[in-house]
């Protein structure tokens, strides 16, 4: 079971970090646009930028959906899972085309290069950031579902095990 000595500050802060350390060894996310006809959320990476306090942008095809969608700038939202299944994300926030040239020329590495014919210069490059406002960040416990079969077998509710000790919601 979880620890439930640690405050709620101490568990959401502990959760923020894994959520990072998970982000950067896994950068890859769930993206899409709130309150639009094509709404399904897309396979992206995200690119780091600790340079501007951890702000996520995305390398991303003007001709892609979710860019012709957005316009300048759309609410988005966005679903992470760590590579081991742990640590897992709901990301709300703004999504803002930003094509900074200094932000490319920072971010950019050869995986990039290889999905843009003509380089930083391609006419169809774009670069999205989202503006995070929070994420609702969970750890999953390692053999939840046994725990979770056991204590229904002893006919006590799993959930009551589990309700806030491995959740939280951030601002980031």
């Amino acid at each position: 079971m979880f620890n439930t000595d640690k405050s709620d500050a101490e568990v959401a802060r502990s959760l923020e970090k894994k959520f990072w350390k998970e982000l950067s060894s896994s950068p890859f996310i769930m993206l899409g646009l709130q309150g639009v006809e094509d709404s399904r959320t897309r396979p992206m990476t995200a690119q780091i930028d600790e340079k501007n306090g951890r702000t996520i942008y995305f390398f991303a095809d003007n001709r892609e959906h979710l860019v012709q969608g957005m316009g300048d700038r759309h609410r988005a939202v966005a679903a992470f899972s760590s590579k081991g299944h742990d640590i897992f994300a709901h990301i709300h926030g703004t999504l803002v085309r930003d094509d900074d040239k200094a932000v490319i020329d920072r971010l950019w590495n050869p995986i990039i290069g290889a999905w843009f014919e003509e380089g930083r210069d391609d006419p169809n490059l774009v670069l999205l950031r989202l503006d995070a406002d929070k994420a609702d960040i969970w750890e999953a416990d390692t053999g939840a579902t046994m725990k979770a079969a056991v204590l229904s077998a002893l006919g006590r509710d799993p959930g009551d095990e589990f309700k806030e000790d491995n959740r939280t919601t951030v601002e980031i």
